[in-house]
């Protein structure tokens, strides 16, 4: 099956992540999935004032996502609508299962999250920024968690939906996985179809999202020796 940009059924968009690009954040990351480009800021720890949202057993994560007004063909209206809240919603479960909030009681970590292009797959290309973010905050975590979409067209899986793709799609499945717990963490399914494609369909995703988190980790080696240099020629 030749897909309309061209790809594999199993191949990814072409991938950039990076670590460390906003100055004013504590960490900060760029994802982008072929065209989707997402850039996530974190901020914190630091003691949540309003006492009545504190948790004295742990840190409590807010978490924003966006999309600026020039991401798609047609202009987004600013400020919260039902889809960002809900996808905010999900992003911040699923980086919660990853995060050792226990370490910072009565504390709060924000990460906001702006998709400044879109074209399919915003929420997973957020995920991955937000997961790479928090990992250049130095903010603890069992693993970064790593996110993929899969679906199927005709007789074929297809791994990373992108486009019109998701016109012609059965199904739209995004799935964010941490791939040293071998946990998910985000199971999402816009579609129906039989228990066996859908199994088929979560194989593949999370076959990406191994393929994502070592880009992951590639990013976050880069931006620490690029600071390590730094260190050494101040020193």
């Amino acid at each position: 099956m030749k897909r309309i940009d061209g790809r594999k059924p199993d191949e990814i968009r072409p991938i950039t992540m990076q670590a460390g690009v906003l100055k004013r954040a504590k960490g900060s990351a760029m994802v982008k999935l072929g065209r989707t480009m997402a850039i996530a800021g974190v901020y914190g720890p630091r003691k949540l004032h309003s006492k009545h949202q504190q948790d004295s057993t742990k840190a409590v994560l807010k978490l924003t996502y966006s999309m600026a007004p020039f991401s798609t063909d047609e202009r987004v209206r600013p400020g919260p609508s039902r889809r960002s809240t809900e996808i905010s919603k999900v992003i911040r479960q699923a980086l919660e299962a990853a995060i050792c909030l226990e370490e910072f009681p009565k504390a709060v970590i924000e990460v906001q999250i702006d998709i400044l292009q879109a074209e399919a797959s915003t929420r997973v290309a957020a995920l991955n920024a937000a997961s790479i973010a928090l990992a250049d905050a130095g903010i603890p975590m069992k693993d970064l968690v790593a996110a993929c979409t899969a679906g199927k067209i005709d007789n074929d899986y297809i791994l990373d939906v992108a486009g019109k793709e998701e016109d012609v799609t059965f199904c739209d499945l995004p799935v964010a996985y941490m791939p040293r717990e071998k946990k998910i963490t985000l199971l999402q399914m816009d579609g129906d179809l039989p228990v066996k494609d859908v199994e088929n369909v979560i194989k593949l995703a999370i076959k990406g999202c191994e393929e994502l988190y070592e880009k992951q980790k590639e990013a976050l080696k880069e931006r620490w020796i690029s600071n390590l240099k730094l260190v050494e020629a101040k020193a």
